[in-house]
């Protein structure tokens, strides 16, 4: 099954800072939702600008990318 990454960012100097804490937002809402999705992180890609992401399936993607906005996504490549 094809999996999807969801990405937030964000950008400005406390930008990582900031990854740092949606990620843990994502954990707890796969907890809530008592999903089986288990792939998040957060990444500096540069000074001014961090990702926080989720990886999803295709069937998960329509509901969670609804309820959580992320602002883009992509294939997610292991």
């Amino acid at each position: 099954m094809r999996k999807l990454k969801l990405i937030w960012d964000f950008r400005g100097p406390d930008a990582f800072k900031t990854a740092e804490h949606h990620e843990k937002h994502l954990k707890e809402f796969i907890i809530i939702q008592k999903t089986n999705l288990s792939i998040t992180g957060f990444e500096q890609l540069n000074d001014m600008h961090s990702i926080a992401y989720m990886v999803v399936t295709d069937d998960e993607m329509k509901p969670i990318r609804d309820a959580l906005k992320p602002h883009r996504g992509q294939l997610y490549a292991q």
